[in-house]
């Protein structure tokens, strides 16, 4: 495959990523009201709530300098993501770095247009809830997750080969 449209893909799946979560962001922005729940099962809510925090509304309350702190945090990362996926990297490394680019840049929209980021996915059991979250959220977490299990898969790999 031409080296040029193999990079393409995956930046094409960043943006994938941050289109669908600025689609359901905005869809829950405009028809329902900040502070919405509905329940969809015992454990699941869909909601409209606000987050001017990091994960797991990380500094919500400091005051306003967060957005732009953050802001600044979510655009060097996104920079330094655009540039990994343009060297040559194995497909779980571009699949892992493009989730989290396409997340990132999503919530640093939120941040940059919003002043804070639009949650709505709700988990809860027993009355403890997870912090809401969003698709954005879902894509960072994925990703660094499968970075983690390529590093170990990459561990594993040379503890193997230095057995043999």
């Amino acid at each position: 495959m031409n080296e040029s449209i193999h990079k393409a893909r995956w930046y094409a799946l960043a943006l994938a990523v941050f289109a669908g979560d600025q689609a359901t962001k905005s869809y829950i922005d405009v028809t329902r009201p900040l502070g919405w729940s509905h329940e969809v099962t015992s454990f699941f809510n869909l909601v409209h709530v606000l987050n001017p925090g990091a994960a797991f509304s990380f500094l919500a309350g400091a005051g306003g300098w967060q957005r732009w702190f953050f802001l600044a945090i979510a655009l060097a990362v996104s920079a330094w993501l655009t540039w990994q996926l343009s060297r040559p990297l194995r497909k779980l490394e571009a699949l892992s770095y493009s989730l989290i680019l396409g997340g990132a840049i999503g919530n640093a929209f939120d941040r940059a247009v919003r002043g804070q980021v639009i949650d709505y996915l709700d988990f809860h059991l027993r009355g403890w809830h997870w912090p809401a979250f969003n698709l954005a959220d879902m894509a960072i977490v994925g990703g660094a997750v499968a970075l983690v299990l390529l590093s170990l898969m990459s561990v594993e790999s040379r503890q193997t080969n230095k057995e043999h």
